[in-house]
């Protein structure tokens, strides 16, 4: 059973799809324990396969005993390992946390094929992040599209239906242009095996083919990850979403969008590709920069929370992007490590507003008015996931940007420290008007506030646990950067 693992991480949740909505149709607790359960296995195996990894070195399934490049590959290495590992806790976390909330925001009798939709989902990102085949990557990108379609527009809200279809546009659009990356590549190479990929494609570097391939890789991906200015689907996909769609998808569709990104550009081709050929590097950079200050000063526009949030991701998918961008190993070690902190920090805060959504129905920024008294808890959790966003010493968001800082004066640009101490500035600004109106305003008479208490157990504890790992990961930082180091060594050869 043990050597079956790596297969078994995204088996057990496909399975556990087709068995939910049946199960559930007497009582959906049922559905949602089963979910519960499904994800907590993948965790399990997931953190097995991270740990097995880091002892012993890559691990490589062949499905059906079909050697590669001729048959499917389960690769794993530190990277994938990490990543999978968690996207499985938060999928955990947030499948515990999706009890109290959901039954508010869609039809109860929906709720079953919700969770149906939102196990399809994160086996779509599990599928993603595991298998070492790209075109297993656009099969697995489908379901995680597909689903992710439905877990948007089952909301009660309205808005919810105009802010999938316009996903479904753009992520259709994305989908075709990494499916014909995908052929271009085949037609070159003759193979779909990324790390065969990796070796037959530098003879090809100058081929028309190849150059053509990888363009439309690279807009397919930008549209998935969300980077400026490809950025249109997320803002209101986050914001009108059911609030645990928001959770699972604003802490982990960009991030594994992101880990693709960094296969394709290390793995399948590499920096002397990115440097000497096509000049990608000067071009993500400008791309990542101006995506943080953007993402940054359209938060600070924001009076919705939830779109405060959403814009607030944009300028972090940038930080990602940045790492990427300095092609060195401590600039990418910060972009692995901000795939960790930014799914713990961006996790914890959309597990609040939908807190407040449940208790109060209010997701207006002047409504949070003494929250901080009535709703204690709740609060703290969304304000040390604030200080982490900030990137306050002592917490997740600090120890990525400081490699990332660390990264660009190794790739002798200085000049993006600037970038990376305004743009924290300015998430200080949008973040501290949350603070000022929960810790330092009373609630005026008749403000939804007045009387108000705290969420359920069910919902707070989930959202106090992410966002405590904001500090415990912030203060013992060995063990992530430990791996992402690892990961990153291994990328940059």
């Amino acid at each position: 059973m043990i050597a079956h693992f790596p297969i078994l991480v995204v088996v057990v949740l496909l399975i556990s799809a087709a068995i939910v909505p049946i199960i559930g149709r007497r009582d959906w607790k049922i559905s949602w324990l089963w979910t519960v359960a499904a994800t907590l296995v993948s965790l399990v195996l997931s953190l097995w396969l991270l740990h097995t990894v880091m002892q012993v070195g890559k691990i490589s399934y062949w499905l059906g005993g079909w050697e590669p490049p001729w048959g499917i590959e389960y690769a794993y290495d530190p990277l994938n390992a990490f990543v999978l590992s968690v996207v499985a806790f938060l999928a955990f976390v947030a499948a515990v946390y999706s009890k109290d909330v959901l039954p508010s925001e869609i039809e109860e009798q929906k709720i079953p094929f919700y969770y149906c939709m939102y196990i399809l989902f994160i086996t779509g990102l599990m599928g993603m992040v595991a298998t070492g085949d790209i075109f297993n990557v656009y099969v697995f990108l489908e379901i995680t599209s597909l689903a992710g379609y439905v877990l948007i527009g089952v909301s009660k809200n309205r808005q919810a239906l105009m802010a999938s279809y316009t996903y479904l546009i753009l992520g259709t659009i994305a989908a075709t242009f990494i499916l014909l990356g995908i052929g271009y590549l085949y037609m070159a190479t003759g193979t779909l095996n990324m790390a065969d990929l990796g070796q037959r494609l530098p003879e090809l570097y100058h081929s028309k083919v190849v150059l053509v391939g990888f363009a439309f890789l690279a807009v397919g991906l930008s549209i998935k990850v969300a980077l400026f200015p490809l950025h249109n689907w997320l803002p209101n996909a986050y914001t009108y979403a059911p609030s645990v769609t928001s959770v699972i998808m604003a802490a982990t569709a960009t991030k594994v969008g992101a880990y693709v990104m960094i296969r394709m550009l290390f793995t399948v081709f590499n920096p002397q590709f990115e440097v000497v050929v096509i000049h990608l590097a000067e071009l993500l950079l400008i791309l990542s920069v101006v995506a943080i200050l953007v993402g940054s000063v359209l938060a600070v526009a924001q009076t919705n929370i939830k779109k405060m949030l959403a814009y607030s991701s944009i300028g972090q998918i940038g930080y990602i992007t940045l790492g990427i961008a300095l092609l060195n190993t401590t600039g990418l070690t910060g972009s692995v490590l901000h795939i960790l902190n930014h799914t713990l920090m961006k996790g914890a805060l959309f597990m609040v507003a939908g807190a407040v959504v449940y208790r109060l129905g209010i997701t207006s920024i002047r409504d949070f008015t003494g929250l901080g008294k009535k709703m204690p808890f709740t609060m703290a959790a969304f304000t040390v996931g604030a200080l982490s966003m900030i990137g306050v010493p002592l917490t997740v968001g600090f120890v990525s940007k400081w490699y990332l800082a660390v990264g660009s004066l190794e790739a002798g640009m200085w000049y993006l420290l600037p970038v990376i101490l305004f743009s924290s500035l300015l998430t200080a600004v949008y973040f501290w008007r949350v603070i000022d109106n929960i810790y330092f305003k009373n609630p005026v008479e008749g403000s939804v506030a007045v009387g108000s208490g705290d969420a359920p157990a069910g919902v707070v504890i989930p959202a106090m646990t992410v966002a405590a790992l904001c500090v415990v990961f912030g203060i013992f930082a060995s063990w992530p950067v430990t791996v992402a180091q690892k990961a990153a060594g291994l990328l940059i050869r």
